[in-house]
């Protein structure tokens, strides 16, 4: 296997894995574990978007380009995973899942 990929998966099709640039979801996924709240309801996607935008490198992300896409993916990855979760609310909220559950 490649470096430059890694492998996610989706909340919403279980079982089913697709390969993304690795360096691009290690910096959603930082920057999103680092902006997220560990309670809930936590943010609104949009909210998470505009928090999180100042913190992805800009050799990868110019201008916040396809930040949207990466971070739906990266979203469904870490749900997939367990470590972050939405709150029953509408529209998606995102907290940080509480460690062991």
């Amino acid at each position: 296997m490649s470096d430059d990929k890694i492998e996610i998966e989706n909340i919403t099709s279980p079982g089913r894995t697709e390969r993304v640039n690795r360096a691009k979801y290690e910096a959603m996924r930082d920057a999103l574990l680092a902006v997220l709240p560990d309670t809930a309801p936590g943010f609104k996607v949009p909210e998470a978007k505009a928090a999180l935008l100042p913190l992805l490198p800009e050799a990868l992300f110019p201008g916040g380009d396809k930040a949207g896409w990466w971070l739906k993916a990266v979203q469904l990855d870490l749900e997939a995973k367990g470590i972050i979760k939405r709150a029953p609310t509408k529209p998606v909220q995102l907290h940080l899942a509480a460690p062991g559950k």
